[in-house]
C-alpha cells in the first residue's frame, strides 16, 4: 500500500511538473499570440504552486494540532524547504498585475531537471529517447549546479526589477516588499542559501568599491539595510 501512495504522489508531481514546463515554454515562445501567452504565463505558476504544496503535505502532513505552538512548530520545519519557498514565489506572482516573463526562468529550471530525471528513470531504454533526447537529458542532470546559479541570479535580478517597477504606473509596494522577504529567506533557508549567497557576495565585491568611491553618501543607508538583511 505505501509502495502505490508513494507511486501514485511522484506520478501526481511528475504529470504537473510535465504540464508546467509545457506551459512555461509556451509563454515565452515569441510567436504565440498575446492572450495565450499571458494565459500560459498564470497557468506555470499556478502548477508549480500546487505540485511544491502537494509536495509539502506528502512529505510533512498537517500541524498535530491547531494551536498556535503545533502551528509554529510546523511552520518552522516547513519553511526552510524548496517547496516552500517555490510555492510563495509562483503566489507572489500569478497573483500581480505585473507580467514578468523574466520571472519564469526559476521555473524552467526546476521543472527541467524533475523532466529530464523523470524521462531517464522510466524511458531510458526507449528507442526515441536514445535517440532525440538522451543527449540533452545527461547535459540537464550534469549541470544542475549551473541552472541553480541561474535560477539564483534570476531570482535576484526579479527583486530589482521590483524596485525599478516601482517608480512605474505598475506599481505594486506589497509585491515588492513581500518578494524581498523571499529573497531574504533564500539567502539563509539551507536549500538555496549556497547559490544565493554566493550571488550575492559577487553583487557586493562589485558593488561596495563603486559606492566608496563614487557614492559614499550611500554607505550609512545600505549599512541599515545590511543590518535589516542579516537580522
Amino acid at each position: 500500500m505505501g509502495g502505490k501512495k508513494i507511486f501514485s504522489r511522484e506520478m501526481i508531481c511528475q504529470e504537473n511538473i510535465f504540464l508546467v514546463f509545457v506551459v512555461a515554454v509556451l509563454a515565452i515562445f515569441p510567436l504565440v499570440p498575446k492572450n495565450l501567452s499571458n494565459r500560459a504565463y498564470r497557468l506555470s505558476f499556478m502548477g508549480t504552486a500546487c505540485s511544491s504544496l502537494y509536495s509539502l503535505y506528502s512529505l510533512y502532513g498537517k500541524p498535530r494540532a491547531w494551536n498556535l505552538q503545533a502551528l509554529q512548530v510546523w511552520f518552522q520545519s516547513v519553511a526552510v524547504t524548496k517547496d516552500f519557498i517555490y510555492s510563495i514565489y509562483c503566489l507572489t506572482f500569478v497573483t500581480s498585475h505585473l507580467c514578468l516573463k523574466f520571472a519564469l526562468i526559476p521555473i524552467l529550471c526546476l521543472s527541467l531537471q524533475h523532466v529530464a530525471k523523470f524521462l531517464r528513470r522510466n524511458f531510458s531504454r526507449s528507442t526515441l529517447y536514445r535517440k532525440y533526447l538522451e543527449e540533452a537529458c545527461v547535459w540537464v542532470e550534469s549541470n544542475t549546479t549551473t541552472l541553480s546559479i541561474l535560477s539564483s541570479q534570476a531570482e535576484i535580478g526579479l527583486g530589482f526589477l521590483l524596485i525599478v517597477s516601482l517608480f512605474s504606473w505598475q506599481r505594486n509596494i506589497i509585491q515588492a516588499f513581500m518578494y524581498w522577504q523571499l529573497l531574504k529567506l533564500m539567502y539563509q533557508a539551507p536549500a538555496t542559501a549556497g547559490y544565493h549567497q554566493s550571488a550575492w557576495a559577487r553583487i557586493g565585491r562589485t558593488v561596495n568599491p563603486l559606492i566608496r568611491r563614487y557614492a559614499p553618501f550611500l554607505n550609512t543607508p545600505m549599512t541599515v539595510i545590511q543590518k535589516w538583511w542579516f537580522r
